[in-house]
């Protein structure tokens, strides 16, 4: 993610995605300073890619079926329509 503000004029924010996570660089830390470990943090990396992925499928598949159920009660209601009139 680039910096920036979050709210206020310019672009609207990238959404997050697990490519994002995965193919997220740090800068190296020179000899003698103090950092990172580079390896645990791609894993902990990994780790919230694969999360951000579950939770892009839950997010699908819960509008899938929010479609689904808006579908049915729109034929259920014009079928109770239909009936009611003479």
């Amino acid at each position: 993610m680039t910096r920036g503000t979050v709210y206020g004029g310019g672009t609207p924010p990238v959404r997050l995605h697990p490519r994002h996570v995965r193919d997220r660089q740090f800068s190296a830390v020179g000899f003698g300073r103090r950092g990172l470990d580079p390896r645990e943090v791609r894993r902990f990396l990994h780790r919230v890619a694969l999360e951000l992925a579950a939770l892009n499928q839950e997010v699908a598949r819960l509008g899938e079926e929010n479609a689904r159920v808006k579908r049915a009660l729109r034929e259920w209601h014009s079928a109770q329509t239909q009936r009611r009139e003479p």
